[in-house]
């Protein structure tokens, strides 16, 4: 807690804010701050002069800065805008000099939440508007005529990655573990629902089964093999970008079973050129070529001229698994049963990296047409996907000649829902 002699440094109160959520509930924290205010009021005149709490003013101030800037999410909770409410009015009691920085703390905050919101809100949008689209018709693919440039699709798909990242709180990586945990009390009211890292999950799945998709409702297989081409292209343009993410995603669409059946349309296509992108993102040894690859990544962007060489989009689920297991490796208490500050500290280290990754700029609109059907077009659902493979290259064997049978019988007449 800052005092009036002492203030923690910066690191310290990241890691902290960010780990303490496992033993505190946000609101409850900074509570006592409200309440450690009270206790310095009180002892001024008698033990405190007015040029001492003046300087703890002014370093509650900047913790305050601080929490809001890292952590806003935390304060859509109203009881923390309450405790926020009265520590900022003691503020101003003792060291009215702190107004301006005061009012740029909440009008910056204000700004936050409203972004938290209008994003929250086009997520939603977005949602109704796909499942409309899925309800009015089928899947139409024309994706490599709407954006025939790999590089162009890939950096709308970069632009998709970035905006979601951006709206990812970082406590979001500690409550999602807090909730997998039954021994930390956590509610829907006290807990901020994980729902940006969520959404940002579920883009990679959409992603992977639109490139299916574009792929298996390609009748004819020339159209087929230009798809595969032009998909190992933009994975190809996402590698340059360093955009890992949709890289992933592209590899895992492509590697589904109804698109790596197709053996006479991956016979025409430039497999050598894919293959040298899958061993790039090969498991094997913990994933170290990707860890090698994103190193160097790491060291373009430190010495970067232009914002397109500052972008550095992890493979998302990877980062979250390294967490979980730096998380689930470590007690949160040492034997003495002091927290083990250390473990919070490597957490803290690595979501710090993950804050300055997400804050590079967008290369392209938001807005245009190809992000619009990147998000909102209709993708099949496995079944689906699977009938639509048999469809373009007739069932091998016995096996698939019984599963396409029986995919007939389910689907036959039956609303295409996606995955």
């Amino acid at each position: 807690m800052p005092g009036v002699d002492y203030y923690p440094d910066r690191t310290y109160v990241f890691a902290f804010l960010l780990s303490s959520r496992l033993f505190i509930k946000p609101h409850a924290l900074l509570a006592q701050v409200a309440d450690t205010c009270s206790l310095h009021r009180s002892l001024y005149p008698a033990s405190l002069s007015i040029v001492s709490m003046g300087t703890f003013c002014r370093h509650i101030v900047r913790l305050i800065s601080e929490w809001t800037d890292t952590f806003a999410y935390d304060f859509r909770d109203e009881r923390m805008m309450k405790s926020l409410h009265d520590i900022t009015h003691f503020c101003l009691t003792f060291e009215p000099e702190a107004r301006k920085d005061i009012s740029q703390i909440l009008q910056n905050l204000l700004a936050r939440l409203s972004g938290l919101e209008r994003y929250e809100e086009r997520l939603k949008a977005i949602s109704v508007e796909a499942a409309n689209r899925i309800r009015a018709s089928i899947p139409v693919t024309d994706i490599f005529e709407m954006c025939p440039n790999p590089t162009v699709l890939a950096l709308h798909l970069t632009s998709i990655e970035l905006e979601r990242l951006r709206f990812i709180g970082p406590e979001e990586f500690v409550q999602a573990f807090a909730k997998e945990n039954a021994t930390v009390e956590t509610s829907l009211r006290d807990m901020k629902r994980t729902r940006n890292l969520e959404a940002y999950v579920q883009w990679f799945n959409r992603l992977s089964y639109l490139v299916a998709t574009e792929v298996c409702m390609q009748l004819k297989k020339r159209h087929r093999v230009r798809l595969l081409d032009y998909f190992i292209d933009v994975a190809k343009e996402c590698f340059n970008l360093g955009n890992f993410n949709s890289l992933m995603a592209i590899i895992a669409g492509l590697n589904m079973s109804p698109v790596s059946r197709l053996r006479r349309t991956w016979a025409k296509a430039n497999v050598q050129k894919f293959e040298i992108l899958e061993h790039q993102m090969d498991p094997t040894g913990n994933f170290n070529s990707y860890r090698a690859t994103l190193k160097a990544a790491m060291w373009r962007s430190e010495g970067a001229s232009t914002d397109r060489e500052r972008v550095i989009i992890p493979f998302f689920s990877l980062l979250v698994k390294d967490l979980y297991f730096l998380n689930e490796g470590c007690a949160n208490r040492q034997k003495s049963g002091h927290v083990n500050f250390d473990k919070f500290w490597q957490v803290a280290k690595q979501i710090t990296q993950f804050l300055a990754w997400k804050q590079a700029t967008s290369p392209v609109d938001k807005n245009s047409p190809v992000v619009k059907y990147l998000l909102t077009n209709p993708v099949f659902s496995e079944s689906a996907l699977a009938l639509a493979s048999f469809e373009c290259e007739s069932p091998d064997n016995n096996y698939e000649k019984n599963r396409s049978k029986q995919l007939k019988i389910e689907l036959s007449g039956a609303p295409q829902i996606p995955a």
